[in-house]
């Protein structure tokens, strides 16, 4: 049998054929009942335009203050990469080197890689280094905590409130609108865009047909002169 017609269960390891059918239906593992393929879960229009508008508000987030604080006439705002710098600065190196990580620097991969995969997928190529891209999609996406920063953000909003007037700025609902984004996009497995490679595989290789006898005789001949 074709290796590449055999699929490993991703919970017990189990080699299995690779599910052959279109229908709406799940397959799962007969061993340990794990989701092996899932065809309802492929809408790449609908995850490609969802990935693209969580990159913009991703950089919105990035770009704009999150707060600003008012204190007897005093006021002070400062973007997520502000408040990176200011850990820094205070010491705390591995602080803000975990929250850029987690924050910035991951999902940020996630996003670009997804959209790199994405459209030319939607117009029927798959892209160099396809294979890797995935990989590398599924090892950072755990790791993006955007949420997390969210519900610390609203913690330390809600405390500041008896020591200063909290005005909410444009990058504390573009976080808002980033992580309801993001809880879709991580429900869409990347996983399955390894059966649609192999399908524009299979159909580029059976429209490029067998090599000719005649033409390879001619580029022989050709080569020889």
């Amino acid at each position: 049998m074709n290796r590449n017609e055999l699929i490993a269960c991703h919970d017990c390891d189990a080699l299995l054929q690779k599910p052959r059918h279109s229908g709406k239906g799940s397959a799962r593992c007969p061993r340990c009942g794990a989701v092996l393929h899932r065809p309802s879960a492929v809408q790449l229009e609908r995850i490609t335009a969802l990935t693209l508008a969580s990159l913009f508000t991703f950089l919105i987030a990035q770009a704009f203050p999150i707060v600003e604080l008012d204190l007897n006439g005093v006021t002070s705002q400062t973007t997520l990469i502000g408040a990176l710098i200011a850990l820094w600065n205070e010491g705390m190196e591995l602080v803000a080197i975990a929250v850029f990580c987690s924050t910035f620097l991951f999902p940020l991969i996630e996003l670009t890689a997804l959209l790199y995969v994405l459209v030319p997928i939607r117009v029927g190529v798959v892209p160099a280094g396809f294979n890797l891209v995935l990989r590398a999609i599924q090892f950072v996406r755990p790791w993006g905590m955007i949420e997390v920063l969210m519900l610390g953000i609203l913690v330390t909003i809600v405390k500041m409130t008896s020591l200063a007037r909290v005005i909410p700025e444009a990058a504390l609902f573009a976080f808002g609108a980033l992580t309801l984004m993001l809880a879709v996009v991580v429900m869409f497995d990347p996983r399955a865009l390894w059966d649609i490679a192999d399908t524009l595989l299979a159909r580029q290789a059976r429209a490029a047909g067998p090599r000719q006898p005649g033409a390879r005789a001619s580029n022989g001949s050709t080569q020889a002169r």
